[in-house]
C-alpha cells in the first residue's frame, strides 16, 4: 500500500481538441452570415479608403464625421467578425454575442447612413467624395440588411410555431372530462 497502488487515477485525461489555424473557425457563420459580415468589412474599408483619398474639402465637417464613422464601422465589423471566428464566441455565449451583434449592427448601420447623408450634403462634388458616399450608403445597407434578415428569420420562426398549434386548440384527449359519471 505504500507504493500508492490503491490510489490509481480515476479520471481519464481530456482529449485535446484538434488545433485550428490561428484558432479560427467559421462554424458560427453559416449560411448568409459569413458573406454579410465579409461584405460589411469590405464596403466599410472601401469607404475609408475613398474618404482618405480626398485631397481638399470646402466644408470639412461632413467629411470628418464620415471619416470617424466609416473607420469605426470597419474596426467594429472586424472585431465582431473575430469574435464569431474565435473561441471568444464560446467564452461569452451565443446569446450575449447575438445581442451585442444586433445592437452594434443597428447602431453602425444608422450612423453610417447618417454620415453618408451628411457627406453627400456637404461634399464639394469630387469623384472620390461621390465614391465614398456610394460605398457609405452600400455599407449602411449591408449593416441594416443583417438586422432585417435576422428580424425576418425570427418572425418566420414565430409564424411557424403558431401554425403548429393554431389558436392553441386542444387535442381530443384534452377535451375529455376528467371524471366521467357512469
Amino acid at each position: 500500500m505504500e507504493n500508492g497502488a490503491v490510489y490509481n487515477e480515476t479520471t481519464e485525461p481530456q482529449a485535446k481538441l484538434p488545433r485550428r489555424l490561428f484558432g479560427c473557425t467559421l462554424r458560427h457563420l453559416r449560411g448568409w452570415r459569413l458573406p454579410t459580415k465579409v461584405l460589411q468589412a469590405i464596403l466599410s474599408l472601401l469607404a475609408v479608403i475613398c474618404e482618405e483619398i480626398v485631397e481638399d474639402c470646402i466644408r470639412c465637417g461632413g467629411l470628418y464625421f464620415f471619416e470617424f464613422t466609416s473607420c469605426s464601422a470597419f474596426l467594429l465589423s472586424l472585431l465582431i467578425l473575430c469574435v464569431y471566428c474565435t473561441d471568444v464566441y464560446e467564452t461569452f455565449g451565443e446569446d450575449k454575442v447575438q445581442k451585442v451583434n444586433s445592437g452594434a449592427m443597428l447602431a453602425i448601420g444608422v450612423s453610417f447612413l447618417l454620415a453618408s447623408v451628411v457627406l453627400a450634403a456637404t461634399s464639394s462634388g469630387s469623384a472620390v467624395e461621390k465614391a465614398a458616399c456610394v460605398f457609405g450608403f452600400l455599407a449602411s445597407v449591408a449593416f441594416l440588411a443583417e438586422i432585417a434578415i435576422k428580424c425576418f428569420h425570427s418572425w418566420k420562426q414565430n409564424v411557424d410555431r403558431r401554425s403548429e398549434n393554431p389558436g392553441n386548440t386542444q387535442s381530443a384527449t384534452e377535451n375529455q372530462p376528467l371524471n366521467k359519471l357512469s
